[in-house]
């Protein structure tokens, strides 16, 4: 039987091959070949080459469709809805030339797509997973089809590699994707159709590079990559546009360059050539491994995906959610199918080296956000399958895949009575000291050590999270702490290296997640009556910052500004960090820098707001930081910029240092946006108030009241990365108006 199949299969290869080279004979794309599965219940869409008005004839299954060339060679038809079929059959394309493909089913195909963990081989799986896997590996009902990881800077139709179907077998699967495998195995054993599964996946691959320039469109926070794949496509009216200003501004620079030569005169260097229509250069960028790894195959009838992705864009936040949602709808208009199934695989828990423990959580809500968006999608959550942290490859694949299939299931073929989801976050109760979560998706909750359920903490109006005493109450979990005599926020499993015990009564564990709000003054209005005349204008935390639209935007957690009114008599600045057991804090007022409130906030490159000036009368209303009295001075200082500086004391202010970084600073206006400065002074005393520097850093930037300390570091703070010390902080921005 091998023999055969692969006498088969060279004899196709050889087919297509000749007719390539003649250019005559009908062509048909890679992803039609012997033992392929054609999808059920669709329109079937069939198309290839051939000469220009060439009659092509595609038979299958009782069916007869004919079409012809167009003038450029392409040809395409499409085949009405056809059953389920395990009969080997053979489809037959005929022109001057016939193709002829066998053993060919139809059932169910789905795409395996995304970074390692879903290249991830069977071989390489559990030991016990991966025999497991062998012993049913043969099952012709399966067949597979596997590409090779290329790239290519535009859409390509086919490839020189040779690719083909194989039915499943403990040979062919050796080198398959496990979670790809175990999915399928389980849709093929459930459904009790053929499956076809198409594994285009690359290890370390970022999302970018897999989405198409639809997705792109559709998305308007990815709008400016949208823009840019358009000026790289040499047929678009932007490319032709710009190609011809470019040109245009180098015979004026040439024309100008022969009239100074001529003349003896210096020439200036060209201009510099733009990299916007120079086309991509690596498979890290957008669309990239989409023109070669995904859009061979489109429109091939395709019922859905599954994608395993995300190590290498960790990090993003919820910008990652928009890529997500442009991959998804992306692929659902390449391939002309809106209700296409798309199952994912959250993260799983992993030491991020050299980055902070909740920047993984907060990629994990992005996760989660994609299903309460689109429909037809789902996560599945695999937090209690990690053995070892620091292995980004956890091994256990087979109960991935098959809570991917189970998504599938209940969500795409409505088999509602398989339970596919895992408990989630409905809302929160609060009574005293005590903080009710109550959850959706689950009957009952448990643990499946037996213990009380773990990694939830709770925080009350300090924002500082501690460690909470959970017990479960059916389908809610009652939180306290002694720690906090009044609860407004819960968070669970915030960290990258959790692995929480607590599970629906399927087995499926509960996913990471943060609610509740803590009141934004309230540790403000309990420490500073004074402020009470002051309406908040910014709020966020400086010890986590966070910047958009390449770095010129900060993020505020609230942003006030749209709803003050009336002209600002001062402006006043509220910092309180979470240091040791005592929190610092300190409330300064001072005259407004600027009437324009959107200048008032986080000096950022968008906001327009540069500031190195003197001011008078700040006041500094509360501090409980010895070096930082409270009282009216005279005069201040102020160093609000976005960009780099230098410790030279370039405005020669009285007291201030030329070899430390104090007030006085040299602005580096080369740089911005660069390290970013919002820092107030009291000359005279030789005292920083506050410092927030380096706004890019996030938990590695500077925030600090009063002069820092350490003898070998600056008093301003710069460069001290003291933000880590913190574990809650908050930044308000107020003003007081007429």
């Amino acid at each position: 039987m091998k023999k055969n199949f692969f006498q088969t299969a060279f004899t196709a290869a050889a087919v297509l091959f000749a007719a390539a080279a003649a250019n005559a004979d009908v062509r048909l794309p890679q992803i039609f070949n012997n033992n392929m599965v054609l999808q059920r219940e669709t329109a079937v869409p069939v198309w290839g080459w051939a000469d220009p008005g060439e009659k092509v004839t595609v038979s299958f299954a009782g069916q007869n469709s004919e079409t012809a060339a167009g003038q450029d060679g392409k040809w395409t038809l499409s085949l009405k809805p056809l059953h389920a079929s395990t009969e080997p059959a053979v489809l037959t394309v005929k022109g001057k030339n016939e193709i002829k493909l066998e053993n060919v089913l139809v059932g169910e195909v789905w795409i395996c797509s995304g970074q390692s963990n879903m290249q991830w081989e069977i071989r390489n799986v559990d030991a016990a997973e991966r025999e497991n896997a062998r012993k049913t590996a043969d099952n012709p009902n399966i067949r597979l089809f596997q590409f090779d990881r290329v790239w290519d800077s535009t859409p390509q139709e086919t490839s020189k590699l040779r690719l083909s179907w194989t039915p499943s077998n403990a040979e062919t699967i050796h080198n398959f994707s496990g979670v790809g495998y175990f999915f399928g195995r389980k849709l093929q054993k459930e459904l009790g159709v053929p499956v076809g599964l198409i594994d285009s996946s690359w290890g370390g691959t970022r999302i970018e590079p897999w989405i198409p320039p639809a997705g792109f469109e559709s998305v308007p926070a990815l709008k400016n990559i949208a823009e840019e794949i358009v000026l790289k496509n040499t047929k678009s009216a932007a490319y032709k546009s710009f190609t011809a200003e470019t040109l245009n501004k180098y015979r004026l620079w040439l024309d100008d360059a022969e009239k100074k030569a001529h003349a003896g005169e210096g020439i200036v260097p060209p201009p510099p050539f733009p990299n916007q229509i120079l086309p991509y250069t690596g498979h890290g960028q957008p669309t990239t491994i989409y023109n070669k790894m995904v859009y061979p195959f489109i429109p091939f009838a395709v019922k859905g995906a599954i994608w395993y992705q995300g190590e290498s864009n960790m990090g993003e936040g919820m910008l990652y959610a928009e890529k997500m949602k442009a991959l998804i709808q992306g692929w659902r208009k390449v391939f002309n199918n809106p209700d296409l199934g798309f199952y994912y695989v959250q993260l799983a828990p992993y030491t991020y080296g050299g980055k902070p423990g909740t920047v993984l959580p907060e990629f994990w809500e992005a996760q989660s956000s994609v299903e309460k968006l689109l429909p037809k999608t789902g996560q599945a959550v695999i937090n209690d399958l990690v053995s070892n942290v620091r292995d980004i490859h956890p091994v256990r694949k087979l109960p991935v895949g098959e809570r991917l299939a189970a998504l599938a299931l209940n969500r795409t073929y409505s088999k509602t009575d398989v339970v596919c989801a895992s408990p989630e976050y409905e809302r929160i109760h609060i009574n005293g000291s005590t903080l009710t979560v109550s959850f959706r998706n689950c009957r009952s909750l448990k643990t499946r050590d037996g213990k009380n359920p773990d990694w939830f903490e709770i925080a009350g109006a300090d924002g500082i999270y501690h460690k909470a005493d959970a017990v479960i109450d059916g389908t809610s979990v009652k939180l306290s702490s002694p720690n906090v005599t009044k609860p407004f926020a819960v968070r669970f499993a915030w960290d990258q290296t959790a692995r929480p015990n607590i599970q629906n009564e399927a087995g499926l564990p509960l996913g990471a997640f943060r609610a509740g709000e803590i009141p934004e003054r309230a540790v403000l209005d309990e420490l500073v009556p004074a402020a009470k005349t002051f309406k908040t204008v910014y709020h966020f935390d400086p010890s986590r910052p966070v910047l958009a639209d390449n770095q010129t935007r900060f993020v505020y957690t609230a942003d006030n500004s749209g709803s003050i009114t009336g002209k600002i008599k001062r402006v006043g600045y509220f910092v309180w960090l979470a240091k040791g057991k005592n929190p610092q804090y300190v409330f300064a007022a001072l005259p407004p820098l600027d009437p324009d409130v959107k200048k008032l906030g986080v000096p950022v490159k968008g906001s327009g707001a540069k500031f190195q000036q003197a001011v008078k009368n700040v006041e500094i209303l509360a501090s409980n930081v010895p070096s930082v009295k409270t009282g009216t001075y005279a005069e201040g200082w102020v160093e609000f910029w976005d960009g780099n500086y230098g410790p030279e004391n370039e405005k020669n202010v009285p007291g201030a240092s030329d070899t430390k970084y104090d007030f006085g600073d040299k602005q580096d206006t080369a740089k911005s946006p660069g390290y970013g400065s919002m820092q107030l002074h009291i000359p005279s005393e030789k005292l920083t108030v506050f410092a927030f520097n380096s706004f890019n850093g996030g938990a590695g930037c500077d925030i600090g009241i009063g002069n820092n300390p350490d003898p070998k570091g600056h008093p301003d703070w710069t460069f001290s990365k003291s933000a880590g010390q913190c574990p809650g902080s908050q930044f308000l921005i107020l003003a007081e108006t007429e």
